[in-house]
């Protein structure tokens, strides 16, 4: 839409432009060049410009063009855009407020030599002086954005499509009458123009009997296109429909083709008998529940009931096994040779999530911004409210009491110089709390840090403006810390590592050099549908990546595909190790890295995983991560039903996979997975207390800033986040450090 962009000089020495068509290039290099018009008539001269458009917007016309700018005084700088000027386009304004605001904050230090230098007379004022293709590197690419955006704002994203598909297209009544002599055709099946049959072009000279053989042909076939016969007690289709023919007039049963179709019908079996319908109180017999089983058919009884990667579905090419990982997204070892997963904040993978994701997400941040100031500052002038001087009031919150937002204008509240009380302190943390809500914290949390801020502040005596704002950062932010500070490792390799060199006790007792120790146990637990197939197979990930051998227990015998979904995710992760080279080895007994143990649908869990860890310690897998069904955590049955598979495996890790999208509900399945878990695994004699001892959060891409369920989640249970999920590949499992959230949360 747009013709041509320019940012110049008053001088007249242009810093950047950009044409969108050969022909507005031409113009502008012209002599008659309408962006200097523009400057001569208007900022020059003073001429008065043409008001058109809502809002009082200025405009000028010249070669065909309409133009529309903003100013920078402080600078001499113009920002100028044109365009026909037969188009209307509401969002120049705020593309030229939001393009000036984005250019001065990524420029402002050249952009204030440069100035200085002119007004000095210190440097020429030619433009081929400068190399300024280098000096505003990158502005291209923002600038497209921010066009893309404004665009795309004013005409509305994300419209819903029609669905596209191919219909059948009827054959016309003309040609049906054409070939069926008037009477009606049948209507049960509908032949698709590409599938209808094409009768033989006949010349001119042919006879009318040679042209009825043609007809009836042309009929029998979309008799046969249309599946057959017609049902008993319908009306027959008639013969030919031209006179004189062979089969005019009479009826088709007289014919020798309905005469073999009828012996045809007279030697087939007679039709079964109807099967009465089973209603819900009936029992269900073996053969009903075999003919509902479509499950693949269990490995052959060789296996142990472990499936070979390499025996599953068909092989992956280079390029499918290469989109499994994201190179961008890989760890790091460390100096013990130790494979571990990036940071969130992208140390080890060059962009984060919560800074941004790189530099691309940075500037879409910025842009927005901007976006947003532009909009502002258009509603304030529509209101006709006084901005100040280049919106400073906007900047600092408004004038006349108005607030804008965020946890600076909390602080301004406050005044220093005495000895707060909570009355002082009631306006702010109100608004504390509203903040900590809108970041997905949990709302009975959310009070809880903001008594804790007032307990710490409320009679100490403050000796200035600046002071309050520190002392209620520094407060809240201690308080975060505190909660989330892990109190129990969550160096998971540290854990495998010692459990290796530590011999069990039934090792101790036994006289045989041939006994093993037992495999490092991980049970994956949580709702329905929160991801845990998933992250668990992004954990064996990390976990082959540090030469260890891992068994995935399938344990989930109640969610259709589920075991379906762990073959190909080991089949994949095999697949990773083969192109990696690091499949095999001297040990045969230890060929292979990864497998699968499951024994189908139906089965108790609880004694699939009894024996999946027998055999990882019959074939010394180093740790075996056991996958269970996705359960509410209202559902006492089956809570009872995942303590009975605690208990009686006594896992080494028991870990609650959860949504990083949810606020409240959160902390409700946090809270009793971990009461249940407790309440049911002490209540058999003898058996230890268990809980939670970690959590995952997954689609951690997903939220921006909005990092509440973190905090929630670890303020209930005092047990730390091990991972978070942010992608859809291997690699794509970060750590969080607690200065990440602390940051996040305190972020405006």
């Amino acid at each position: 839409m747009l013709d041509h962009v320019s940012i110049s000089h008053k001088s007249g020495i242009v810093l950047w432009s950009k044409s969108y068509t050969p022909s507005a290039s031409n113009l502008v290099g012209s002599s008659s060049n309408p962006i200097n018009a523009l400057l001569k008539d208007v900022l020059v001269e003073g001429r008065s410009a043409v008001h058109g458009g809502g809002g009082g917007r200025e405009s000028y016309e010249a070669g065909g063009w309409k133009m529309e700018w903003v100013l920078e005084n402080g600078l001499d700088l113009v920002f100028v855009v044109a365009y026909h000027r037969l188009l209307h386009l509401p969002y120049i304004p705020t593309l030229l407020e939001t393009i000036k605001s984005l250019f001065l904050t990524l420029y402002e230090p050249f952009l204030l030599s440069f100035v200085d230098s002119l007004r000095d007379g210190v440097v020429s004022t030619t433009a081929s002086d400068w190399e300024f293709n280098k000096l505003l590197d990158g502005w291209d690419k923002v600038f497209d954005k921010v066009v893309k955006k404004a665009e795309m704002e004013e005409l509305g994203v994300g419209k819903a499509r029609k669905p596209f598909g191919r219909k059948a297209t009827p054959i016309p009544k003309a040609a049906l009458d054409a070939v069926f002599g008037g009477e009606e055709p049948r209507t049960d099946h509908v032949v698709p123009a590409a599938e209808m049959p094409v009768a033989p072009s006949t010349p001119k000279g042919q006879s009318a009997e040679e042209i009825a053989r043609n007809v009836s042909a042309l009929k029998a076939r979309l008799a046969k296109a249309g599946g057959g016969g017609s049902s008993g007690g319908k009306k027959k289709v008639g013969g030919g429909g031209l006179p004189g023919s062979p089969s005019g007039g009479g009826s088709e049963s007289d014919s020798p083709s309905k005469r073999s179709s009828s012996n045809n019908n007279n030697n087939k079996p007679p039709a079964a008998s109807k099967v009465m319908r089973k209603w819900g109180d009936s029992s269900f017999t073996e053969s009903d529940m075999a003919a509902l089983d479509f499950s693949s058919p269990p490995p052959p009884p060789s296996s142990s009931s472990s499936s070979d990667p390499s025996s599953s579905a068909p092989t992956l090419s280079a390029s499918q096994i290469a989109d499994l990982i994201s190179k961008d997204a890989m760890g790091s070892r460390t100096k013990d040779g130790f494979y571990d997963v990036a940071d969130l904040n992208g140390s080890s993978s060059g962009g984060g999530v919560l800074e941004g994701g790189g530099e691309d997400e940075e500037e879409d941040d910025m842009i927005e911004k901007a976006l947003e100031k532009s909009r502002l500052r258009k509603e304030r002038e529509l209101l006709g409210e006084d901005l100040g001087v280049d919106g400073a009031g906007e900047e600092e919150g408004g004038t006349g009491g108005r607030v804008v937002g965020g946890m600076s204008s909390w602080f301004t509240r406050l005044t220093g110089g005495k000895v707060l009380t909570k009355g002082d302190l009631k306006p702010v943390l109100e608004a504390m709390e509203k903040h900590l809500m809108s970041k997905n914290v949990a709302k009975g949390i959310a009070e809880k840090m903001c008594e804790g801020v007032e307990k710490a502040l409320v009679g100490r005596k403050l000796g200035g403006f600046g002071s309050v704002k520190s002392e209620v950062r520094a407060s809240l932010s201690q308080s975060i810390t505190r909660i989330l500070t892990p109190k129990s490792s969550t160096d998971i390799l540290l854990e495998i590592k010692r459990k290796q060199q530590t011999p069990s006790l039934l090792l101790l007792s036994s006289s045989s050099s041939q006994a093993k120790p037992d495999p490092y146990k991980m049970v994956f637990v949580g709702v329905n549908g929160v991801g845990k197939s998933t992250n668990l197979s992004k954990v064996c990930f990390w976990l082959l990546q540090n030469d260890l051998r891992v068994l995935i227990a399938a344990c989930d015998t109640f969610r259709s595909g589920a075991v379906e979904q762990l073959r190909v995710h080991v089949r994949n992760l095999g697949m990773l190790r083969e192109a990696e080279g690091k499949e095999g080895g001297e040990d045969e007994g230890r060929r292979t890295r990864v497998e699968l143990f499951e024994k189908g649908y139906g089965k108790d869990s609880a004694g699939i995983a009894r024996e999946a860890i027998a055999y990882a310690k019959e074939k010394s897998f180093d740790v075996v991560l056991i996958d269970t069904a996705g359960r509410m955590q209202d559902n006492e049955p089956l809570m009872r039903a995942l303590a009975k598979l605690v208990t009686v495996n006594t896992p080494d890790k028991i870990v609650f996979v959860g949504e990083a999208l949810v606020g409240n509900e959160a902390v409700d399945q946090l809270t009793k997975f971990d009461r249940s878990l407790r309440d049911f695994s002490s209540a058999t004699q003898g058996a230890e207390q268990r809980g939670i001892d970690g959590m995952i959060l997954t689609k951690f891409d997903t939220i921006d800033d909005k990092v509440g369920a973190a905090l929630s989640m670890t303020y209930v249970t005092g047990q730390p986040i091990l991972f978070v999920g942010c992608g859809q590949t291997y690699t794509d499992l970060r750590h969080i450090r607690v200065n990440h959230i602390v940051e996040a949360l305190l972020k405006d």
